[in-house]
């Protein structure tokens, strides 16, 4: 199974970089890096990635993540996946280059 992890470009390259990926500024204010299942990814990233011209999607294994990674329920109803962990590169099968939140959906594969 695949969840989906939304960076900004410069996070990208630092996961890069680095070989794995802590979390951006708002996940280590929450404990956990914030992931989507595939049918979150569109509404996650006009929610929170609205203004951004360049965003990059990643494709996570499952599997890879172990019991890193927990489906939780949120205020906002409905459950989400959180990896308690950083990313190892490894994990990640696919990378998109969107051009904005609004294509962050229609450019993934169905799942």
């Amino acid at each position: 199974m695949l969840i989906y992890k939304l960076l900004l470009p410069s996070e990208w390259a630092e996961f890069e970089g680095k070989g794995h990926f802590d979390g951006s500024p708002s996940d280590l204010s929450s404990g956990f890096i914030h992931c989507s299942s595939r049918v979150q990814v569109g509404a996650t990233a006009l929610r929170v990635f609205p203004d951004e011209p360049e965003l990059v999607v990643l494709a996570l294994d499952t599997e890879v993540l172990g019991d890193a990674l927990r489906w939780e329920p949120v205020p906002s109803g409905g459950t989400f996946p959180h990896v308690y962990a950083p990313l190892p590169r490894a994990a990640v099968t696919a990378v998109y280059h969107v051009a904005g939140a609004a294509l962050a959906d229609a450019l993934l594969p169905d799942q």
